[in-house]
């Protein structure tokens, strides 16, 4: 949840520097004031930047980032509050000690072995909430994935708007090697990787290396070792000139759009909101700025 901003009236009553006013501006330590009962921030790390760039990490290195239901609770609280934080054009979600996630903790697996139907219901939604609340995140998210991304792991990758790897990292989708299916996580590598590819991938359940990741659409790109930080920095140095509200605006677009029949009501909607966007602040302040030869004051 974000502190309380101050207006732009108040901050040019303050004799402060642009330093200090962003420094005001911050987005505060992201987890809600009342966080849900298993979750626990140790397990997820949160670092925030006045311009705008937040990194969340699992935090579980001894076990590889595997999930619980502790874990996916901090994980849903970090990216339930980033939905509302103000000014984030980019949430980079990574995994401690070189592995992304080796998917379910075996202790988590024991324990739901002897719960019942309607109990192993109510632990997935957990697990599909987050994800859910993952996709929702307004700004960009980008996977950076080291090590291993494996199942519900593999899962969060796809999740996200964008993912990239470094060599040798590997994924699978291993989950009907133990009678279950990667039902939760279905929909996010389905969009991701297309039908026919999850099923492939979902059949088989074999291991596969970060050039196939890409082959098939999980991932965009495959990182050099040692340059995922030079990735980092290209990426935010080139999201700078980007109003982070239209960022918002414009992934929510996608999400409406895609699927939709073009017929006159999708018509009518798209053309509301591009008028909405021409007379936002933003869309005011971006065009004069263009116009003005000018950066727009986001970008400054």
């Amino acid at each position: 949840m974000t502190d309380q901003k101050p207006t732009e009236d108040e901050l040019n009553a303050l004799d402060i520097t642009d330093a200090e006013a962003a420094e005001m501006n911050a987005i505060a330590h992201p987890f809600v004031a009342d966080p849900a009962p298993d979750a626990n921030d140790d397990l997820v790390q949160i670092d925030a930047t006045a311009d705008g760039v937040v990194f969340v990490t699992i935090n579980r290195p001894q076990k590889k980032n595997a999930f619980d239901a502790a874990t996916i609770a901090a994980l849903y609280e970090a990216f339930e509050t980033l939905q509302g934080a103000d000014r984030v054009r980019v949430v980079f979600i990574r995994g401690a000690g070189g592995t992304f996630s080796a998917g379910a903790d075996l202790n988590w697996m024991r324990d739901a072995a002897d719960w019942s139907e309607s109990d192993n219901r109510d632990d997935a939604m957990g697990l599909a909430k987050m994800l859910k609340a993952l996709h929702d995140v307004p700004a960009l998210t980008v996977a950076l994935v080291e090590g291993a991304a494996m199942g519900g792991g593999a899962g969060i990758v796809a999740a996200c708007d964008m993912a990239v790897a470094v060599e040798g990292t590997r994924f699978a989708f291993s989950e009907v090697k133990l009678g279950l299916i990667p039902a939760t996580i279905a929909p996010y590598v389905i969009e991701a990787v297309g039908a026919r590819r999850a099923r492939q991938l979902f059949l088989t359940a074999n291991i596969f290396d970060a050039d196939y990741a890409a082959h098939a659409g999980l991932i965009d790109m495959v990182l050099p070792e040692g340059s995922v930080d030079e990735f980092i920095s290209m990426l935010t140095d080139s999201l700078s000139a980007n109003a982070p509200g239209a960022m918002g605006d414009a992934k929510r677009l996608v999400n409406d759009v895609a699927g939709e029949d073009i017929d006159h009501r999708l018509l009518e909607e798209t053309a509301k909101r591009i008028a909405r966007a021409r007379v936002s602040p933003e869309g005011q302040e971006g065009v004069r700025a263009f116009l003005d030869k000018r950066a727009p004051n986001w970008a400054q």
